[in-house]
């Protein structure tokens, strides 16, 4: 929230300079996100009046004005704005006068006509950003002579502050001047708020429908007032440094009242009303057109502002184009409500939207505030547009208004959580600044919360309040005194920091995407998959809870690609979710992508591609860190890999992962035009391991022999692995593929697999008789079992 410095302290103003004053919010829990000045720097600017003006001899668009400055003598300039008139209070600059930009004004001859000085826009004078299109007209009191600074008050600065979701109640200026004059013991001096007296007796009738979300609605029919008046240059300022442009004299009154009060208000056009204006739920199908022109299609879970003829508003939200005020508007109808906030909650968001007034209600506005944030609008309004205002009209529901909280703090508790005992009067003087009733107990404080104070509830939340407001920087430093235990060290489990620490030094980098995709994207990926969908996403295209860690890393691929990244290494960790909400499975993962070149551009390096055994090798040195012989690779068919370059993962018999090249059917769909490889492994499997043991070596010789396979082409190597392992005794001690070859020599259809087999005793010397034996079982079961045939 944005707001004028100048205008808070007319509600209450502590002996602080501007700096100070931001610093003690922000320690107060308010944290004051900047400063800024609310114009540029410019001198030697001041008020005018334009006492004559004739149309320039030798130029159409130009006029020669005569302008008082209070000098004495009327000075003569050249003005070409179209609405330059005489009798207008103006901003005239002087000659010398230093404008923004560093702008000098100098006496000149313009087409032949002396001009010493130049009137003023806003936008020349960096109160407004664009171009303006005319000079700034000021009010008719604007006193002749005096500097522009100092009747607009612009040695002024706009205090930007960033609360927290709880403190709703600081999102006006009363809220804050209350947070200020607590801080420094000041009483704060807000408008008089007098009740507007019924000039006449009509009411515009009103039914709530849905007393539970909207527990108090208050409307208030003024007839004759003057659209097309002009809003008061202060009022136009306040809501300038408050960040919202001035759009017209109702709708600036109540966005103003907004600012000040913290209440959110909206003015229909009596004339498009028809019979009664009720606060319902929108109907399935209904339409509606907001202020800002976009229609859209309310759902059955969406509080509207209808008539007769159908909804006028989201309530609590945005208005509706066609009921709104126009320069047309005769009779308005003002509305001031409070909305539940979770009635509110979420609906801006569901249509795109987010507004001022929802912005409020979602965070809690104080349901007495209604009718004073009226009676103060219709002030205004009557002030600035005229009119005939009747009486004031509500419909509440007791039983779903929010009532008086209590809550109790025990002294004990509330020096335990300090770390430092309090006076009681302090406490207590701290809690009814607050505008708490505090009656005291033998064992602390038992208090009534004020209707605007939505975050107070619990003891903590008293201990809170008198933490900041006694001061955090005033509370004692003390360091906890704890006996710290060893955890235990599980030695046969690998750690994920391990785990990362490998990926990285395999050159990877890891990746961090949110736990939701596209459902686009997953139903490309895993049309099978079924996870939850979020009923109010961040984005439309993080609406699915991921079932695989490969979307985010396939969208992160192509976010690198875009950006003229070619090589692309990258892993992540994280869940992945499957099944409906109520039987929802959560899995830790860690999941892999590589693509493009094998090696980084280099003068001595080829530029080979990635391929599946590059990946599938990285993925090995991470089971090497654990139990690699409980890990098997056997082919597989996955909806995202190709089904010739794909492997299931298996630990210990069981599926634990896939890992392959991204199928090209996939690919395309995608819009990738480079190959990319993936894995994707279960995190509890990986990190399960075993504890290193010592076997003494063997002081006598190993016994190599290398054998050479004739197999089918089609024959996973793995499959003549465990046959040799099953068949070569417990003396076996290493067995290595080390030669795959087709072509010359060997029969088509068939492949050569050469492999050596290292046989050692722990106590003695084997013996040829001995390793011929194993040998032979080894060629008798591969023949029978694998169709293998020992190659000469």
């Amino acid at each position: 929230m944005k707001f004028s410095e100048q205008w808070l302290r007319d509600w209450v103003s502590p002996a602080l300079s501007t700096q100070a004053l931001a610093d003690q919010i922000t320690m107060a829990g308010l944290e004051v996100d900047g400063v800024e000045a609310v114009a540029a720097a410019f001198s030697d600017v001041v008020v005018a009046e334009v006492v004559g003006k004739e149309p320039h001899p030798d130029a159409d668009k130009l006029n020669v004005c005569r302008v008082d400055d209070g000098s004495g003598e009327p000075v003569p300039v050249v003005c070409g704005a179209p609405n330059v008139a005489v009798g207008q209070k103006v901003p005239f600059a002087r000659v010398g006068a230093v404008l923004p930009g560093d702008f000098t004004i100098k006496q000149a001859r313009l087409r032949g006509v002396e001009s010493r000085g130049m009137i003023c826009s806003a936008s020349e004078l960096g109160l407004e950003e664009e171009t303006s299109t005319g000079i700034l007209v000021l009010p008719a009191s604007a006193p002749v002579g005096e500097g522009f600074r100092d009747f607009m008050g612009l040695d002024d600065h706009t205090i930007e502050v960033d609360l927290t979701p709880n403190r709703g109640d600081c999102l006006s200026l009363k809220g804050l001047a209350r947070e200020v004059g607590v801080l420094n013991r000041l009483t704060i001096e807000g408008p008089d708020l007098v009740p507007v007296g019924p000039t006449h007796d009509e009411t515009f009738p009103v039914r709530v429908e849905d007393g539970e979300r909207c527990p108090r609605y208050i409307g208030r029919l003024i007839k004759g007032v003057d659209v097309t008046a002009k809003t008061p240059l202060w009022m136009v300022e306040r809501l300038r440094r408050g960040g919202i442009r001035s759009i017209d004299p109702v709708v600036d009154v109540t966005n103003y009242v907004m600012l000040e009060l913290g209440q959110p208000l909206h003015a229909f056009d009596l004339a498009n009303l028809h019979g009664s204006v009720v606060v319902r739920l929108a109907r399935e199908g209904e339409c509606l057109v907001l202020l800002d022109g976009q229609e859209i299609t309310l759902d059955g879970a969406t509080l509207v502002i209808a008539d007769e003829r159908g909804p006028l508003a989201i309530a609590g939200v945005m208005g509706g184009e066609h009921s709104g005020v126009s320069a047309e508007t005769r009779d308005i109808f003002l509305e001031s409500a409070f909305f539940s906030p979770l009635a509110v909650a979420g609906q801006a968001r569901s249509y795109g939207l987010h507004t001022d007034a929802s912005h409020r209600f979602e965070r809690g506005v104080d349901p007495r505030l209604p009718r004073e944030a009226a009676e103060r609008a219709t002030a205004l309004l009557l002030e600035i547009t005229g009119g005939e205002p009747g009486p004031l009209l509500e419909v509440a529901s007791e039983p779903h208004l929010p009532h008086g909280r209590e809550a109790s703090l025990r002294s004990s508790r509330l020096e335990q959580a300090l770390g430092k005992s309090l006076p009681r009067d302090e406490v207590t003087e701290i809690l009814e600044r607050l505008g708490l009733v505090v009656e005291s107990s033998a064992q602390g404080w038992h208090v009534q919360v004020p209707s605007w104070r939505f975050d107070i509830s619990i003891e903590e939340d008293l201990i809170e309040e008198v933490a900041r407001i006694h001061g955090y920087n005033r509370l004692p430093v003390r360091r906890p005194q704890v006996r710290l235990a060893l955890r235990p060290s599980h030695e046969a489990h690998t750690p994920l920091a391990r785990l990362r620490q490998q990926m990285v030094a395999r050159g990877y980098q890891e990746a961090v995407t949110y736990s939701f995709v596209a459902p686009e994207l997953q139903q490309v990926l895993h049309p099978e998959a079924l996870s939850p969908t979020l009923a109010n996403p961040i984005s439309s295209d993080l609406s699915v809870m991921r079932a695989s860690l490969f979307p985010g890393l396939v969208r992160a691929l192509q976010h690198n690609l875009n950006r003229q990244q070619s090589r692309v290494r990258l892993f992540e960790t994280g869940l992945t979710f499957r099944g409906e909400l109520d039987h929802l499975h959560q899995t830790p993962m860690l999941g892999a992508l590589v693509c493009g070149p094998r090696e980084p551009e280099g003068w001595a390096g080829v530029r080979e591609p990635v391929d599946f055994f590059d990946l599938k090798g990285d993925l090995e040195s991470l089971l090497a860190l654990g139990e690699p012989q409980a890990w098997r690779f056997e082919p597989g068919e996955h909806s995202a890999l190709h089904p010739g370059q794909c492997a299931r993962i298996l630990h210990r018999g069981e599926e634990a992962g896939w890992i392959g090249t991204l199928h090209p059917a996939v690919r395309a769909r995608l819009g990738l035009k480079v190959d990319a490889l993936l894995f994707e492994v279960r995190l509890d499997a990986l990190t399960q391991g075993r504890v290193p043991a010592f076997t003494p070596l063997s002081r006598h010789p190993e016994v190599r022999r290398d054998l050479a396979f004739l197999v089918d082409e089609e024959l996973p190597v793995q499959s003549l692995l465990d046959t040799i392992r099953a068949q070569a005794g417990e003396w076996l001690v290493e067995s290595h593929l080390f030669d795959v070859y087709q072509g010359r020599g060997v029969p088509e259809g068939f492949k050569s697999v050469a492999l050596g087999l290292t046989w050692q005793h722990p106590s003695r010397t084997l013996n040829d008789e001995e390793i011929n034996q194993l040998v032979d079982a080894i060629v008798t079961e591969s023949r029978q079992h694998l169709g293998a045939e020992l190659r000469a």
